[in-house]
């Protein structure tokens, strides 16, 4: 069994990736977006500091169900989701659920990044983990408490008025 697990977001570049690393490590996708806002009214609290409620994505509960199993039995955790602010997101996320997973809360996760899916860009970024970049994951839950709060209020309204299907 793999010791470290190594998470990405596409199951193709998971696949290419666990071709290019030794059996030390296992490869897992997430498919995108592992949680999203509840579906429902006070998924935001703007009177809370902006808090936000989450829940797992139901059509990728099986995905996140794997990757939880796996956390349990790894020594350490890579969170190679793709470099920009939805990826950073989603790696946040998939630390918070496994941190959630009793005997867990500490287990080493780091952040890996690169921009080709090559060995050599795949193992000089294992050279270089990193934290999260918190200000990026702040920056797609803003974007996201915004298309709750105002986008999904006013685009109803663009519909009446102006066209169906335009987004606020």
């Amino acid at each position: 069994m793999a010791k470290t697990l190594f998470i990405g977001e596409s199951p193709s570049k998971a696949k290419t990736i666990q071709q290019y690393l030794n059996n030390k490590y296992q490869v897992l996708a997430s498919y995108g977006h592992v949680r999203d806002l509840i579906p429902k009214n006070g998924a935001v609290e703007p009177d809370h500091d902006f808090k936000m409620h989450y829940s797992v994505i139901e059509r990728n509960q099986k995905h996140v169900d794997k990757i939880i199993q796996q956390a349990k039995k790894a020594n350490h955790i890579y969170l190679a989701t793709d470099p920009d602010r939805e990826g950073e997101a989603i790696a946040w996320h998939i630390q918070h659920l496994i941190q959630a997973i009793p005997g867990c809360e500490d287990k080493p996760c780091d952040r890996l990044v690169f921009y080709q899916i090559t060995k050599k860009a795949v193992n000089e970024a294992l050279k270089k983990p990193r934290k999260i970049e918190m200000s990026l994951v702040n920056a797609q839950q803003a974007r996201r408490a915004l298309d709750y709060l105002v986008g999904f209020n006013l685009s109803p309204l663009l519909w009446k008025k102006i066209r169906r299907g335009l987004s606020a």
